[in-house]
């Protein structure tokens, strides 16, 4: 599983000019599904970010979660996350999931974030998004279990 996380001060995602999500201080998360990952990885990740000190405090230093300044996610299911051009000019994706298998498992990661008490909101699964992102730092982080 990989997640690009984005630290934002506001992010919104649009399907056919509709906007399905929006938040204000939070998180932008971007997650692909590979083969073989599961019930373990989103478990480890959902409490990860939950409490990943990336926000600044008083004085300036990250040391506050998402949780800690009362913010928001958007997790956007995204297979380009396990795009693979080493070879060529068009990358493979063959080690992204299949959506039968990454589309439950995209949903268990969020339930998992909000039962962190993360308030989250997703994109559409399979869907040509609009991703629009404040990103506040900027601050992106990578994870992968």
């Amino acid at each position: 599983m990989r997640v690009l996380i984005q630290r934002v001060s506001q992010a919104s995602v649009t399907v056919e000019q509709q906007t399905i999500s929006k938040i204000g201080k939070g998180l932008l998360i971007l997650l692909g599904i590979g083969h073989g990952d599961g019930e373990e990885q989103a478990k480890f990740l959902a409490e990860k970010i939950a409490n990943l000190r990336i926000f600044e405090d008083a004085q300036g230093k990250t040391n506050l979660s998402v949780l800690d300044v009362s913010g928001e996610a958007i997790v956007v299911s995204q297979f380009t996350l396990y795009a693979d051009a080493r070879k060529g000019r068009r990358p493979s994706f063959i080690d992204a999931a299949l959506p039968e298998v990454a589309a439950p498992l995209v949903d268990r990661f969020v339930e998992l974030l909000r039962s962190h008490g993360v308030p989250s909101q997703t994109g559409q699964f399979g869907a040509n998004m609009q991703v629009e992102i404040h990103n506040d730092g900027p601050v992106t982080i990578w994870l992968e279990k």
